[in-house]
Order: C-alpha cells, then structure tokens, then sequence
C-alpha cells in the first residue's frame, strides 16, 4: 500500500480460514529464547507453554498476523528488552509510520493554513486528507465534521466551555468517567445547572436501567429554553468496562444533546456514527497509534455546533473583527470557528496513514487482547506466596464475560486489569513500590488512579470515604486518612502485544510471591526513595 511513495505495513485483511505453513503461524514465538514459567514448572519452551494453557492456542493464532507486525514494526521492544503494558496511557508506534511520514516531512514544504502559498495549500491539503480519513474510519456520515484540538480532553473542553447551559439545564455523567469529562460540570455548575451523576458499579461501569431511570428524571422539559448534555464515557480506563452505546440513542430521544468519551475505546473496538449518531465524540490520536502526540479531535455534527457559543474568539476563528469596537464576524467555515489559533498542519499527514495502518489491524485486536487478558487474570488469581499460601494480587476490574472465537468479533471489555498487590499478610503493597519493582524488570505500567476518581473509589471500595472529602484536601490528606497508598496497579494491552508480554508480567508476578526476591526489591525501592527524598531535601 502507498503512500506519498512511501510503505506503510498496513496489509489488506486476509481470510483467516485459509491454512497457513506451521512456521507462519508463531512468526515472534520461534524467536523467543527459552523461558520459565514458573520456577517449579517444568515446561520450558514459549511455544509448548502456549499449547499448555486452555484455550489459548486456538484463539491466539488466528491473530498471528500481529505477531508478525510485532517483529517487522516494533523491533525496538526487542533490542530494549522492554516490555510496555500501559497502551490505555499511550500506545507505542509503529516504526514504518515514523518512516513514512519523516520521509513525506523531508520532501515537502509545508506552511501556515491561513495562506494561499503552494505551502500552505499543501498544509490545507494535507489537513482536508486527515478530516476525511477520521470520518472515514467512524463510519460518519456527512451531517459530521472533524475539529482538530491538543487531545481528548481538549476536545471535551471546547464542548463544556461552549454549551449553552442554564438554570434548567442538567449535565448528566456517569461517575466512571476520566477527569475531563467531570471538568465540564465546573461550566455546568457556573451557569446554575446541575449536575447528575450516574453511581459507579462494585466492579465499574454502570446500571443501564438506572442510567436511563437518571435521564428520565432529568430530562429537559424545553430543550430550546433548558438545554441539557449527556456524557458517555465509552470504556473506562481503570474499571475495564465499556458503556451500552445504546444510551446515547435513548439520551437524544429525552431531547439531551450526547456527547462520547471515545478516548479509551477506539484504539481497540469499532466506533461507527452510523449506528452511534452521537452529537460530538472526543479522541487522542496517540492513544490510537502512537503518533503524533499533542493531536486529538471532536467529531462532531454540523448541527450540534450551531448550538456552541465560543466564550472567547483567536486567530483562525474569525473573518472580521472590529478594532476598536465590538463586531466580529467568525470564519464561514465550521470547524475554522472552532479551531483557534493555527493547528498542528505538520502532524496532520500521520493521522492519515494512522488510521489507514490501524484500520488493517483493528479487526484482530479484540481476539488477541482478550486472549490475553484471561490468561493472564487466570494465571495471576493462581499465584499464591511462598511462605503463607495467601494470594499475592486481587484483581478489581472487570473481566470480559465472553469468551470471543473469531477475528471480527466486539469484546465485552477493555483490554486493561485494575489490580493491587497484596503482602503474604493480605495488606496492600505500596503501589509506589510495585511500579518500581516493575521498572527495574523492564516493565512499563502504571499506577494510580487514572485521572479516574469515580471508577477507582468503586474498584477500591472508599465511595463512603470519597464522600467526607472537604474543600482543599490533597491527595496526601486523603492517604494519610486512609492509611495506605490510593490506586491500584494498571496493566493495559494494545496493538503490539503479545503473549511474551503476558508472560513477562506473571513472572514478575511470581517473583513478588517469592519472600527473598521480594525482599531484596524492596531494599533496592527503599535506597532509592531515600535517594531521591535526600535530593529533593
């Protein structure tokens, strides 16, 4: 596939039902050195360990086409020896995406939008191509346009700090959202609206019953006079759960104006504004690919902008502006009024051959993750210590409840597992510790609570204590309060993971369950904290 002359590995979708040499099938496994499960465990070799674990092997190797983009795009992983499980905080990039567009940046000149030079003409060209490949991929259909902003949230504020709130109006959330979707109730609650929030299940997620119970009560009695939003939060970044989309189409019949948090559900499921027509939808393009950074976007109907009002107009956005005196005439086009300032026209090509590279790629992603993600749960819920017997993790997200058989098909879930460490004792072991423990084994997690308070206080069960918060508590209050690190641990798979990857976080796993080895960590974790508290002092 071509592109601007270059070759981005973005292969048509194959059958998979055609047979394929048994070489083919482990393209990466063949190359892996021999490893050891468990201490005690007899077997050895990667490729045997893959036929040793229960319906593993049959899922996984339909998807054997990531493996081989595992060995030809992301070699990196490879000569680092890292291993990265956090693609819900960023996925890594595939290096033939760099190559393509380092190469189109080294033939081209590009210039500011607001011209008519062959440069910026090509810029604006370029810009056009990235709208129309983002439409293209949710499926929009022409009622939609694209606004470029710095991210999701970006996106998402643009949307909160425009909508036309009232004193009869309701903003309407669940409380498993990210941070930024419980941001626009700051311009909700200005405006003298008030704010719904839809409780958060034990596991995460919520109650479709009792979310459409919330939006009826709330509902806008005159949607002209009283306009009224709702947020969906398509999946969760720290409960694994994803929303019934069907909400959206139930919020919009109550008259609500519908927005969707799409940040953590499109790098990995199928989004299509055919069958969601939701009235703006918030991205990142980095969660998606990779690259760029610093570019996300609205997707959003013509119709809905012409609700907006800006607070506020910047170059870009306007067509005349009175100076001194007070008329403004904002820019003809719709995404130009939202769009301030000049965009990002020099990353605007990689979102293109993003999407493009994505998309050949996207149909295997929710077999392979969710293979992955219950082996990896089964085999971590099995760990027990050394000395006592006890568990060594407890896991607190959601588990997919399907167990899905062919390429194509939608999971149930995220491809993320919530989970905190536990002593032999059954204490909590510092978050603080365990990321880096993982850090000094070359394992890339996170910890925390995900910009994520509502679904981590759900997972971790302190609702009530989140509930005596008071006007300037810190986070070290709320910890002192609580006696112990707030968080959890967040392993996350994405494009380029494979069952390597699986395997090197149950042996970490293993070796927390092992006293000595934990021990001598967490020595090494107590140098260095002390280190760096020596430093900072």
């Amino acid at each position: 596939m071509k592109i601007r002359d270059g070759q981005l590995r973005a292969p048509v979708y194959i059958g998979v039902s055609r047979i394929f040499p048994q070489e083919t099938l482990y393209p990466t496994m063949l190359q892996w050195r021999t490893l050891t499960f468990y201490e005690n465990s007899r077997v050895r070799s990667p490729l045997l360990l893959l036929f040793h674990i229960p319906h593993l092997s049959a899922e996984y190797r339909l998807t054997w086409i990531l493996d081989t983009l595992r060995r030809t795009d992301f070699t990196r992983l490879e000569t680092t020896g890292e291993t990265y499980v956090d693609y819900m905080g960023g996925a890594i990039y595939p290096e033939s995406l760099i190559r393509v567009h380092t190469d189109f940046l080294h033939r081209s000149v590009l210039g500011n939008t607001h011209s008519v030079s062959n440069s910026s003409k090509l810029s604006l060209k370029c810009a056009d191509e990235a709208r129309a490949a983002v439409l293209s991929f949710f499926r929009a259909p022409p009622e939609y346009t694209v606004i470029f902003t710095t991210n999701a949230t970006g996106a998402l504020k643009l949307v909160g700090e425009s909508f036309p709130f009232s004193g009869g109006s309701a903003y309407v959330l669940s409380a498993d959202s990210h941070n930024s979707v419980h941001g626009i109730r700051e311009f909700a609650t200005g405006r003298g609206s008030r704010v719904c929030y839809i409780p958060c299940l034990p596991h995460g997620g919520i109650d479709p019953a009792l979310a459409k119970n919330i939006l009826l009560r709330n509902h806008p009695r005159h949607k002209d006079l009283s306009p009224s939003l709702f947020a969906l939060t398509g999946q969760s970044n720290i409960t694994n759960s994803k929303s019934s989309l069907s909400l959206i189409e139930y919020a919009s019949s109550l008259g609500y104006n519908t927005i969707l948090d799409a940040a953590a559900l499109a790098p990995t499921s199928v989004v299509s504004l055919e069958d969601t027509p939701v009235d703006a939808m918030a991205i990142s393009f980095y969660k998606m690919f990779g690259f760029p950074t610093g570019v996300g976007a609205l997707v959003v109907k013509k119709s809905f902008l012409a609700q907006l009002k800006r607070p506020w107009f910047a170059g870009g956005t306007v067509d005349v502006v009175q100076v001194p005196g007070s008329i403004v005439t904002r820019s003809h086009s719709a995404h130009e009024q939202f769009e301030d300032g000049t965009i990002n026209y020099l990353t605007l090509p990689a979102i293109t051959d993003g999407l493009r590279f994505l998309s050949a790629y996207l149909p295997f992603l929710p077999l392979r993750l969710t293979t992955l993600l219950h082996y990896v749960i089964s085999s971590l819920t099995r760990l027990r210590h050394d000395t006592t017997g006890t568990p060594v993790v407890c896991i607190l997200s959601r588990t997919p409840s399907k167990r899905l058989r062919s390429v194509g098909e939608q999971a149930d879930t995220g491809s993320i597992i919530s989970l905190v460490f536990l002593s032999p004792s059954g204490e909590m072991i510092p978050n603080s510790f365990v990321e880096h423990a993982a850090s000094q084994h070359n394992i890339s997690l996170r910890t925390g609570c995900m910009c994520n308070p509502g679904g981590a206080a759900a997972i971790l069960n302190i609702q009530d204590e989140m509930k005596q918060l008071y006007a300037g508590v810190t986070r070290k209050d709320f910890e002192d309060f609580m006696g112990k690190e707030l968080g959890v641990v967040r392993i996350s798979f994405g494009l380029a993971s494979n069952f390597y990857d699986a395997w090197q976080v149950i042996r970490f796993a293993t070796l927390m369950s092992n006293e000595r080895t934990r021990e001598v960590m967490w020595s090494q974790w107590t140098e260095a904290s002390g280190d760096m508290i020596g430093q900072a002092i």
